[in-house]
């Protein structure tokens, strides 16, 4: 998985850089976001701006990601969903549960 991160202000912000985050690719960003929770990121706001097709492993992944984010009293955002990755979230009603932005900039301002 192509995974860039950068960080700002003491946020950490992830660029997914793959089609789909499904069965095939999860895993793979569930060690990376274990990796940065460990490591000390409280704050992490994710890129989903190239991510066209979800599945229950990928939305399963970010729901992990969210609740390890609250255990060590920080936040995970979203952003940039595509429509359909948008429809699923609605569909499972996690739009309720996450924060979503429209732009990474949206995000980080949100944390000012």
């Amino acid at each position: 998985m192509d995974i860039r991160t950068e960080h700002s202000e003491g946020i950490t912000v992830l660029y997914i850089k793959e089609d789909r985050l499904d069965a095939n690719n999860s895993e793979e960003l569930k060690i990376e976001l274990r990796r940065l929770f460990d490591s000390g990121t409280k704050d992490l706001v994710i890129d989903l701006k190239e991510i066209h097709f979800i599945d229950s492993s990928g939305l399963g992944v970010l729901v992990s990601g969210y609740k390890n984010a609250s255990t060590a009293h920080g936040t995970l955002k979203l952003t940039d969903l595509q429509s359909q990755v948008k429809s699923m979230f609605e569909l499972t009603r996690l739009h309720r549960v996450f924060e979503i932005f429209t732009s990474v900039d949206d995000a980080l301002q949100s944390y000012r």
